[in-house]
């Protein structure tokens, strides 16, 4: 895939993967609510963009051509395969409530869903019908919602990213909106394994804990040069998977 313009990188962690395109001499930038490293170089609420871009409105997506690449990183809180467990009574978080207080608890869970899947759905139709550039990460382990319930199925899924060096198994799907993948593989297996129960969930609704999104520069790097720009790295050989 060639990039001619720049690559804007939305939602969090979203500055691990623009700061390995800059270093590979690609312009690129980030758009988040947050801005917990100080880095953030646009500080604006995506999911009201989002929106408004669906709305025929002025949006952040006026600005973005089809020679420019988006990379999303869409917040997973509500699709991920926790999520499908904690619709059920029986889930431990509830054991000091009610029948009835349980029910209000998952029916609120599944408003918060509907909502963020609404807005994705939007975010892919804004740039399906434009014609611009789309990648979608989210995780895609256990009874994840999008696997089976969404417009578009994954364009593949890194079933152990691991094995191109990040802390994590975390099998994740991607999705290619108006381009396609190239294939390449680059093995780097030096991390150690980090458990996800074991981190912190989020504090606010539709944002995941820092510790459970985040992404490794290494990984970033790799993923860019397999599935992005089809570029070898030095001692390692692109191939067919």
């Amino acid at each position: 895939m060639q990039i001619k313009g720049k690559v804007h990188c939305f939602f969090e962690q979203s500055g691990t993967f623009k700061m390995e395109f800059q270093k590979l001499g690609i312009p690129a930038f980030d758009y988040d609510i947050q801005d917990d490293f100080g880095q953030t170089d646009y500080k604006m609420d995506l999911f009201t963009e989002i929106e408004k871009a669906y709305a025929g409105g002025s949006s952040v997506f006026d600005s973005i051509t089809c020679d420019d690449l988006i990379m999303a990183f869409f917040p997973c809180i509500y699709f991920c395969e926790n999520n499908q467990l904690a619709l059920s009574w029986s889930h431990a978080n509830y054991k000091n409530l009610d029948y009835m207080e349980r029910t209000d608890v998952i029916i609120k869970r599944m408003a918060n869903r509907e909502h963020f899947y609404a807005l994705l759905c939007k975010m892919f139709a804004v740039v399906k019908q434009s014609g611009k550039r789309l990648i979608l990460e989210n995780p895609m382990s256990g009874a994840s919602y999008l696997k089976q319930n969404f417009v578009m199925s994954p364009t593949f899924i890194d079933n152990n990213r691991m094995i191109r060096g990040d802390y994590f198994n975390k099998p994740t799907g991607y999705w290619f909106v108006n381009c396609e993948p190239t294939h390449g593989f680059t093995e780097q297996r030096d991390k150690m394994k980090r458990r996800i129960a074991s981190l912190p969930p989020g504090k606010q609704a539709g944002i995941c804990s820092e510790e459970r999104s985040m992404i490794s520069p290494d990984y970033a790097r790799n993923f860019i040069c397999d599935f992005i720009l089809g570029k070898e790295q030095l001692g390692t050989q692109l191939s067919m998977f």
